[in-house]
């Protein structure tokens, strides 16, 4: 028997709709998928072979993969029960939080996003704004390094600017995952630094149970081999110098360290120096401050677009320069087995007071390491000789003089002194164009002197080698 049913037109679009879904869903999308991610793997087992340091299965893994590793490991368990007793909230609510927090710190690696995006944007935005120059590296001692061992960059942080610029140096070596602080929790640019293998970080977080994730997902990829990079002094410094090392993510990689495992921590000493900061406005300003607050540096689009045309403009107007140079110099690795062997400790057996001590001690090993090999640039030698001068004003050929005896000092300690094309006159005119472009110096009958209202900022430049000249540099 033969009938005929009338349908409305939008149910049978809905149905056909439904029916394409179905076949795409089960049929066409897992074999799509299929090809991509064995692309995917081919690509990456072809980019490893490239690599000094190869990027590790932990890095690879899923998000929610991690999140689950993290979420349900039995220290976190241990601190989410800790957290909904001492706080009289049902454990559901404990545990709700603590999804909240680890989703916020795990990352999505994505291997196309770092080398095909991230490192060439890194690489255009260097170049753009600086003359980028590699220093001082053991070529030997970093061949050396057991590519099985986990390694960790260890930075000092002058300017936002580090994130790019080492990224961009190291492009041929790893792919490097770093802590970034709350300022780029902003829409887009949160997305792209996650997909980059960078985790967030709440800096001033009392919370325990956010401690205690934190520490876990650091310890797990560190114990994996994923190559990372930190800036031991915990935030931009506001007068130049280096700051006094805080451990709360070296305290997380080393605390569990078995010094009788085959897998070791090795620590990469890096050192980077600008001729201009971007930030340096920003971060003097902060001086005559109280030095308990932090000096903050908050993204925002408009300050950038600001920034961006008026750059454009300058450029237009043939006014527009690059900001000088930047160097980075690498150090010795340094071995967290030899460095507790040569203490006599195991880390994990000690009293918590004893390990404190021990962590103090490796960080401070750590920064003066670092310290060592921070390049002296052209800005950094004119300023630390024009305040040498005590507010006298200083002829061009005073100036060679005192920036040439400051060089012969840093050789003599075995500093890394950029020089650019090898020639002295050159640098000092390179150092004095910079100054006296951004009126930190001014000129007057052939001699130099500080501009009065200016002196913190040049400060700040002659602090960032300020360190060398110690006894104990």
């Amino acid at each position: 028997m033969a009938a005929t049913v009338t349908l409305p037109v939008w149910l049978v679009v809905l149905g056909t709709l439904l029916a394409v879904w179905v076949v795409l869903d089960r049929m066409l999308i897992p074999s799509v998928r299929w090809a991509l991610r064995r692309r995917a793997n081919k690509a990456i087992e072809e980019l490893n072979t490239r690599l000094q340091l190869q990027i590790q299965p932990f890095k690879l893994t899923k998000r929610q993969v991690l999140i689950d590793r993290v979420l349900f490991d039995p220290q976190v368990l241990a601190a989410v029960d800790a957290h909904a007793k001492e706080t009289d909230e049902p454990r559901e609510v404990a545990m709700h939080l603590a999804q909240k927090y680890v989703q916020e710190i795990v990352p999505s690696f994505s291997a196309y996003t770092y080398f095909a995006i991230g490192t060439r944007l890194a690489r255009r935005i260097s170049k753009l704004l600086y003359r980028v120059r590699i220093g001082y590296t053991n070529e030997e001692a970093l061949r050396s390094v057991d590519p099985d061992s986990s390694v960790v960059f260890v930075i000092n942080h002058r300017s936002n600017m580090d994130y790019v610029l080492v990224t961009y140096i190291a492009a041929t070596s790893s792919a490097l995952s770093y802590a970034v602080g709350e300022w780029a929790q902003v829409w887009l640019l949160r997305s792209l630094i996650r997909s980059m293998g960078a985790y967030f970080i709440r800096r001033h977080s009392r919370d325990g149970l956010y401690r205690k994730i934190l520490a876990r997902y650091v310890h797990m990829a560190t114990q994996a081999g994923v190559v990372q990079a930190v800036f031991p002094e915990g935030g931009l410094s506001r007068d130049g110098r280096l700051r006094p090392p805080k451990l709360g993510l070296l305290s997380y990689m080393v605390s569990d360290f078995d010094p009788t495992a085959e897998k070791d921590i090795v620590f990469i000493p890096v050192g980077v120096n600008y001729d201009r900061v971007l930030e340096d406005r920003i971060l003097t300003a902060q001086e005559n401050k109280d030095p308990s607050t932090q000096a903050r540096f908050r993204f925002s689009p408009g300050v950038l677009l600001k920034f961006i045309g008026h750059s454009l403009l300058l450029a237009v107007r043939g006014q527009w320069y690059r900001y000088g140079y930047t160097c980075v110099s690498f150090g010795a690795p340094i071995s967290l087995k030899n460095h507790l062997a040569a203490q006599e400790v195991d880390i994990r057996l000690v009293s918590q007071e004893r390990r404190t001590e021990e962590i103090d001690l490796l960080g401070e090993r750590l920064i003066k390491a670092v310290g060592r090999v921070v390049p002296a640039l052209p800005v950094s030698l004119v300023a630390h000789a024009l305040l040498a001068a005590d507010g006298q004003a200083l002829s061009a050929f005073e100036l060679k003089g005192r920036v040439h005896d400051l060089v012969e000092i840093l050789e003599a300690a075995g500093a890394y002194i950029h020089i650019p094309r090898a020639d002295q006159d050159y640098a000092l005119d390179v150092g004095l164009r910079m100054l006296t472009l951004r009126n930190l110096v001014v000129v007057d009958d052939g001699h130099y002197s500080i501009h009065p209202d200016e002196e913190v900022l040049l400060r700040y430049y002659a602090n960032a080698i300020a360190h060398l000249f110690d006894d104990d540099a």
